[in-house]
Formats: C-alpha cells, structure tokens, sequence
C-alpha cells in the first residue's frame, strides 16, 4: 500500500504543484480545496500525512488541525502547514499544540519533497 498524502489547498495551482512534486516521488495524493471537504477526506481515507494551507476560505488551517486532533479517527494524522504566512508567537505555540510543523511558501521544488519525506520519517518513529 502506497503513502498517502492529503493536500487541502484552494489554490489550484499551488495544489497542482504539490501533486506534481509528490507523486514522481511514488505517493498517493489526495485533494481537497476547503477545509471542510480536507476534514471529511481525512476521515474517511485516512492519509498518512496532511498538507493543510495555512489560510483557507471558511476555516483556516489551524483551526482544521485542531478539529482533526480532537477527533479520535485523525487525532493521530500528522498535520503540516503550508503557509506564505510566517507565524508569530501565539500562533506558533497554537502550531505546536495542533501541527506537526509547517513549510513555507512559495515552495522550494528540491528541498519540498525532501521536507514531507522527513515529516513522515518523525511520524513513523512515533513523535
């Protein structure tokens, strides 16, 4: 079974990019556009590992990653954002609580799937 990787992003073409850097890498992408259809994929597929854009339409990203943490099916689903945002201080302590860390944006096509590569590594080993 392949890794799966769920990219919630409203953007389509930085949705496009991801994909397009992930799955030469041999994973399996999934996509959402909101948060809302990123939280009902992510319980229903259970991917390995999601990508969440930091700002969203509706929901923004920390608070879908929270929503997933408090929901016994997700909970244990790692979230990274992805963001253009650079967080301050009350944000990242929020980061810390909800997300297993966040990758900035615009994205570094060499150091991306080297980042989510890693990111997977951590929740294998358990942290």
């Amino acid at each position: 079974m392949s890794t799966r990787i769920l990219v919630v992003e409203d953007h389509p073409l930085s949705r496009e990019l991801v994909v397009d850097l992930l799955e030469p890498e041999g994973y399996e992408v999934l996509q959402a556009q909101s948060a809302e259809e990123g939280l009902q994929l992510a319980r229903e597929q259970r991917p390995d590992l999601i990508l969440m854009d930091f700002r969203l339409p509706g929901m923004n990203g920390i608070d879908a990653a929270r929503s997933l943490k408090s929901d016994p099916a997700t909970e244990k689903i790692p979230v990274v954002l992805l963001t253009a945002h650079i967080p301050g201080r009350r944000e990242e302590l929020e980061l810390l609580e909800s997300c297993a860390g966040f990758v900035n944006k615009p994205l570094d096509i060499r150091k991306f799937p080297v980042a989510i590569a890693g990111f997977l590594s951590q929740a294998r080993a358990g942290g």
